[in-house]
């Protein structure tokens, strides 16, 4: 019974170091993404698993040897964006047939260049008859270019609203604390 009062607890441990990746000697944390998991291909490049979303519920996936990208399950008619088991199923698979060798890891774009880049973007968006709902996960597969975090991107789009008010429209939501853009119709 007096042994129980005594309990040696550990001494405490620091953090480990984030992990190096081999292939490069370093670590590549992009801003903005969250690397859930990466899978080597048969040429040793990574695929990564990665997710865009504040919640970290949808995932993507992304070879960084061949530019293969893929942000939707077309099996599916209703909810069609990846969740972790099925993107990692996807990159397993995608990681088992490519034998693209590695290339360079995407550096981050200047602010200047991130900009022009995000209206580029909402510029080549088609506008149809009807306006129509924008949100951030409809720029998910630029982020590993892009590089910037979702505070950023809306700063950028309301300020790109009030500059091009005839292409694209921010306006505060109804059911939260975001915001919802609208892509304005083609006027005719």
């Amino acid at each position: 019974m007096a042994l129980t009062l005594f309990v040696r607890r550990p001494e405490p441990v620091e953090a480990p170091a984030p992990e190096l990746w081999p292939e490069i000697g370093e670590t590549w944390k992009p801003e903005g993404i969250s690397i859930v998991e990466r899978y080597y291909n048969l040429g040793h490049a990574v695929v990564l698993v990665y997710s865009a979303d504040r919640d970290g519920y949808y995932h993507l996936v992304s070879c960084l040897g061949c530019h293969y990208l893929v942000t939707r399950d077309k099996s599916r008619t209703y909810n069609t964006r990846y969740r972790l088991e099925d993107a990692a199923r996807v990159a397993n698979e995608h990681a088992s047939i490519c034998r693209a060798l590695p290339r360079e890891l995407p550096a981050r774009p200047d602010d200047d260049t991130a900009r022009r880049m995000l209206h580029t973007w909402v510029l080549g968006l088609p506008r149809r008859d009807e306006d129509f709902y924008l949100d951030l996960w409809d720029f998910d597969s630029g982020r590993l270019e892009l590089q910037r975090t979702n505070k950023w991107m809306q700063n950028e789009l309301v300020a790109f609203a009030a500059e091009r008010g005839d292409v694209l429209s921010a306006k505060p939501s109804d059911y939260g604390s975001g915001i919802n853009y609208t892509v304005l119709r083609q006027p005719s």
